[in-house]
């Protein structure tokens, strides 16, 4: 199936062939019939598919930030195809202007535009009948005064513009300058090359087909709609016929239809787009690469650093221009290069050191930097006896080491990913250089940052690709053994005994075979005959080697083989059957191929075997095989989760492998090649144990295979990537999901031993979730019992289980625990996380079993996009002794079997009875969310707290205060997402529902309430409407010098957020007036935000020192930043125990 961009060539030849052609330009009617034959066949699905859904996603942060959006858009046809975006997108649209020079396409666009479409137009649409190209200087400089547009749009109107580069920078020059600016977005047919302007973001469609109905009619027309010309001769018409019938091709799901390949792009432009240049060294030309996809596409310079310093200049530009990078090293990736996008050429960082064993603990090492190509590390640490088990290829690249690296010492030493041991990366969120793990002194940069997170090389070790860029890989090295190979290569007549034959291979060989022996498989087409090629490696020590019993058995069962080489560690590339002996050495080396890679388990069984003979009977061009490499062994003693590489239950790794010569680049055999690969990897899929991530990339074609790309560890590695690459610079890495969301609202149920927790949680999950809000319980303190069951031998189960069981081993569980955090005080941050990532497609999360002191000031960072609420459950020391199986304890004295055990127990009870009521707090010092006294049996105060506390946290009205909060990126300087809270006050409505809620969801009886405290400047908006309607006074709180005296005042520390806005300069002072508070009064404190908490400190300082009792305080916030950890301060500065409630949680610094 050829492109349409091949079909275009073919007529266009055709057309110059013909010396009588006159090229007649298309008439209006005759582009709008060649459009409607175009969308009215399946077309119109790379709108629904591809164009509709990017600019739905595209455009969303960028009109949820604005008030008002204007457009631009060139050449929208007869209808926009904004009028697909969400209604409340199409809201925020003001201001519509269109260049439209088809005279057809404008009248219908205005027919259109009469169904108000946008219904929120301040004027009138505006439609130019003339090309915008006619109507703008190109090399006239911008002017201030000139129109500006926060979205231009090109959807299929730059086809026959010349100077697309400088009507690019032209465009972007007329994008608003506000923080965030604006978006030249262009879609067009793949193969678009605009040279020198630097693209924000490009995404590929390559699955994209027109399907033309073939009669004569319609292909004439179809033809002079793609050729841009219409041809006035009959000759050239049914030439131009001819060329659509043979390149099309014919499928019996449509029959009679001619079916084209038409991939699609988007390429993303911002004012940032001619921001290209910086200090580090750019290639005069672009360096050639191995793989055919890359190689086709214009990235926009490629730079050769000479050092970290500037790969660090490069990190730095992309993070200031918003845009991404890509990372050269071997060149056999399909996503080294992309079109607009910059490359980082890591092949001048090519030095390789042997480090002897005596000279570290972990043994002997090999320290490269990232720009090595495999041979040039083997070759180097053979000469000192030693070898790295990397791939199977000497010109692969740190790409491969990085995501897996599978070669013949995988079974014996594991992958070369799991040989890493340490790594200076220069960090993609900061660029920063970092050392990761255990690098040598002498090779650890001097400004390296030592890194104590080991998550970073966890994910390093199979997914380094995406996490920063690595300028230098430690190695364990090895001794380096000799290579045993033998070569068998069986012909078949039929499929049966090609079938039969696979399976003696994998049942009879590969599967008995030791870790130092390794078999691989090929299965091709040569001279008219299906071949299985079998390879045999088999290492040892020891110089001469002798036949093993693995080899006296694969002859009785292959028969004779090639003769014996026996080689080193650097001469065993040379003997890969894919170069010696197959196809004439593939193809003689003038071929293009395409791969993708599933692990396999038992490929002798019928089922796979017979998928893998016809996926080789069935290949689209003779060159095509697949290549069966070994695993087991080594691979499979890491345990799936230790490091990122999760896919380690696999007895061959697949790699399905279209080849064509290279001369047929672009044509339709190259087309099918790349499908058949995608057919056969989508038939594979279920029955594989997972996908070689190394090949993939963001093709949506991959999307599929990479969700099993990572085994267990997809979701996690999905967290780090937001972590470690929040600006998603590498995103043409092998493609990670969105993290998945945490929770809405955690609930901690915490409380005391035998108070209920496990069981209220559990009823105020069933309800949750027969209210169709989805909910689960989680045990923090299960993680504790599984590590002390392991470190004790006490029964796991029982522990769990047997609440008797599990009371005798109370006291020794908390001080195991106690013990853990002394020497991990990271630890209860640990378990929380892990607990809270654990809970997928859940919108409540209870966790009990919680020991920590105000876990919400504790924890709430952690989940900066999650309300945190505390549930705590009250019950007599009676009550709990009962429910926890004891005798009350005044029996205790009376039983002669009374146990110290017991008595134990009696006095911590006795001491938790004096805890009961008001004093319960005391010792905590901080007050949580919400208490619920559980002293009633059964079920029926749970279910009313229910109704009254959790229930309403997911009022729809929340929603809807939260969706008035924009978010304005690079406000009010670089990368700062700036939350306009008070915006709400000037949303139509917002200011009455924010209200509403601040005195419906005050937990304080309003008409025990003597004063509002507001704070200066955005509390005072909201507090004033609030103290209206519940008809309390407010009680001021300024800076000083605007209150008349007498007043009490404290001093106000800066917080670097004020800081970033440059709005404090130093300390402030902030006052009240005296007696404004009436002595004896309760107060509730009403603030905009809460964010590092100085603020709120600051005014509850104040509020002590004029008199007011802690206990009389409560507060209430619009929003909170749990980032900022503004909770934290305040319970270290005393004022855990002030109630402090917000109406929303909001992510982000």
């Amino acid at each position: 199936m050829a492109t349409l961009d091949t079909l275009k060539r073919a007529l266009l030849q055709k057309a110059s062939a013909t010396t009588s052609t006159q090229k007649q330009p298309l008439s209006d009617e005759q582009y709008r019939v060649g459009l409607d034959i175009f969308l009215q066949s399946s077309g119109w699905m790379t709108y629904q598919d591809f164009i509709v859904p990017q600019l739905i996603q595209l455009l969303g942060p960028l009109f949820q930030s604005r008030l008002r959006i204007s457009v631009l858009e060139i050449g929208p046809g007869p209808k926009s195809v904004l009028g697909h975006l969400l209604d409340d997108q199409k809201q925020k649209i003001t201001k519509y202007t269109a260049f439209e020079p088809n005279k057809v396409f404008a009248s219908k666009l205005k027919e259109w535009l009469h169904s108000n479409p946008f219904p929120c137009l301040e004027h009138a649409a505006s439609i130019n009948l003339s090309a915008f190209t006619s109507r703008f200087d190109l090399y006239k400089k911008p002017n201030p005064d000139d129109e500006r547009f926060d979205v231009i749009l090109f959807c299929h109107s730059m086809y026959g513009m010349t100077h697309k580069h400088e009507y690019i920078i032209k465009t972007v020059n007329m994008l608003v300058e506000q923080p965030g600016g604006g978006m030249v977005v262009v879609f067009h047919r793949d193969g678009l090359r605009i040279e020198g302007v630097v693209a924000h973001r490009v995404t590929s469609f390559p699955t994209g087909i027109v399907s033309i109905v073939d009669t004569d009619k319609d292909l004439d027309r179809f033809a002079q709609f793609i050729a841009g010309f219409s041809a006035q001769d009959e000759s050239l018409r049914a030439l131009w016929r001819s060329v659509c019938r043979d390149l099309g091709r014919h499928d019996t799901a449509q029959p009679g239809n001619l079916l084209f390949s038409a991939p699609e792009i988007m390429v993303v432009f911002t004012r940032n787009a001619t921001a290209w240049r910086l200090s580090a060294p750019l290639m005069k030309e672009n360096r050639k690469v191995k793989n055919r996809e890359a190689h086709l596409r214009l990235p926009c310079g490629i730079v050769q650093p000479t050092g970290i310093v500037d790969v660090q200049d490069c990190t730095g530009w992309a993070l200031e221009n918003k845009t991404g990078l890509t990372v050269m090293g071997g060149g056999h990736s399909g996503h080294c290069l992309w079109s607009n996008i910059r490359a980082i050429d890591m092949g001048t960082l090519n030095k390789a050191h042997v480090i002897a064993s005596g000279d570290t603990k972990p043994g002997p090492l090999i320290v490269v930097e990232s720009g090595c190509r495999a041979g040039d590390i083997i070759r180097k640490a053979l000469a000192d006896g030693l070898t790295v088990p990397l791939g199977a290829r000497p010109s692969v690249g740190a790409g491969l080491w990085l995501q897996g690296g599978i070669g013949h010492l995988s079974r014996l030493h594991g992958l070369a990913c799991d040989a890493i041991v340490g790594a200076v990366v220069v960090s993609v969120e900061s660029g920063k250089v970092l050392s990761v793990g255990y690098v040598p002194d002498q090779h650890r940069p001097h400004d390296a940052v030592p890194l104590e997170d080991n998550d970073l090389l966890w994910a390093i070790k199979g997914a380094g690709t995406n996490f920063g860029i690595i300028t230098s890989i430690t190695f364990k090295a090895y001794p380096t053994p000799t290579y045993t190979v033998q070569n068998w290569v069986l012909s078949f007549n039929d499929m049966a005994t090609a079938k039969a034959k696979i399976g003696e291979f994998d049942n009879l060989i590969a599967k008995g075979l030791p870790r130092s022996c390794s078999a691989d498989a090929y299965l091709f087409w040569n001279k008219d005959r299906l071949h299985l090629g079998i390879t045999m490696f088999e290492t040892s020590m020891a110089t001469n080697c002798v036949t093993s019993v693995a080899l006296t058995r694969a002859y009785k069962i292959l028969g004779p083989g090639k003769s014996i080489q026996i080689v080193d560690s650097m001469s065993v590339f040379d003997t890969e059957m894919y170069m010696s002996e197959m196809h004439g050495g593939h193809g003689g080396g003038k071929t293009s191929s395409f791969k993708r890679c599933l692990f396999l388990k038992d490929i002798g069984e019928s089922k796979i075997a017979t998928i893998l003979l016809k996926a080789i009977e069935n290949r689209p061009t003779p060159l095509c095989y697949l290549h069966l490499l070994q695993g087991g062994g080594a691979i499979g003693d890491v345990p799936a989760d230790a490091t990122a590489f999760g896919c380690r239950d696999w007895d061959f790794a697949c790699v399905i492998t279209g080849v064509w010569p290279r001369e047929q680049d672009g044509t339709k055999e190259e087309t099918a090649a790349v499908r058949w690969v995608y057919q056969i990897s989508g038939i594979l899929l279920p029955l594989s144990t997972g996908v070689y991530g190394a090949d993939l990339g963001p093709d949506p074609r991959d999307a599929a295979l990479a969700v099993k790309a990572f085994g267990p560890n997809l979701m996690r590695l999905a967290r780090l990537k937001k972590r470690w690459d929040p600006c998603n610079v590498l995103a043409y890495a092998c493609p990670l999901p969105a993290p998945p969301k945490d929770p809405k609202v955690i609930v901690l149920v915490t409380g005391e031993s035998g108070a209920g927790k496990d069981f209220c949680a559990g009823i105020w999950a069933c309800l949750f979730t027969k209210s169709n809000i989805t909910a689960s319980v989680s045990s923090i303190s299960e993680v504790t019992k599984c590590e002390y069951a392991l470190a004790t031998g006490a029964d796991l189960n029982r522990l769990l289980n047997d609440r008797t069981y599990r009371e005798q081993h109370r006291e020794a569980l908390t001080a195991f625990f106690q013990s853990q955090v002394e020497k991990r005080p990271q630890l209860p941050e640990k378990h929380f996380l892990n607990v809270v990532h654990s809970a997928t497609d859940i919108e409540v999360l209870f966790i009990t079993g919680m020991r920590d002191k105000a876990p919400v000031a504790t924890f709430s960072h952690l989940v900066p996009d999650t309300k945190l609420v505390e549930v705590r459950i009250e019950t007599g020391s009676e009550v709990r002794r009962v429910r926890r199986g004891l005798k009350p304890a005044k029996d205790t004295l009376k039983d002669k079997n009374y146990a110290p055990q017991d008595e134990k127990d009696s006095l911590r009870d006795k001491h938790d009875a004096l805890k009961d009521g008001e004093n319960a707090l005391d010792e905590w010092d901080y007050s949580p969310s919400f208490v619920f006294h559980n002293d009633d049996e059964g079920g029926l105060p749970a279910r009313s707290f229910f109704q009254r506390q959790l229930l309403p946290l997911f009022h729809p009205l929340f929603q809807q205060l939260a969706g008035m909060v924009r978010q304005i990126p690079d406000f009010p300087k670089l990368d700062i997402n700036f939350r306009h809270v008070l915006g709400i006050s000037q949303s139509r409505g917002g200011l009455k529902l924010c209200t509403s809620l601040l005195r419906a969801h005050c937990t304080s009886d309003w008409t025990q309430i003597s004063s509002i405290v507001c704070v200066e400047t955005g509390g005072f908006i909201f507090a004033s409407a609030l103290a209206l309607q519940v008809d309390v006074p407010l009680a001021l709180t300024r800076e000083n010098g605007k209150l008349p005296p007498p007043v009490v005042s404290v001093v106000k520390d800066t917080s670097h957020i004020s800081g970033v806005t440059g709005q404090d300069q130093g300390e402030k002072t902030i006052e009240m007036e005296v007696g404004v508070i009436p002595k004896g009064g309760k107060v509730v404190v009403i603030d905009d935000v809460l964010a590092t908490g100085k603020t709120l400190c600051a005014v509850l300082k104040l509020l002590i020192k004029a008199g007011v009792a802690r206990n009389d305080i409560s507060a209430m916030v619009v929003a909170e930043f749990p980032f900022h950890k503004g909770r934290e301060l305040l319970y270290r500065e005393g004022f855990g125990g002030v109630n402090v409630q917000s109406l929303l949680v909001v992510g982000g610094v």
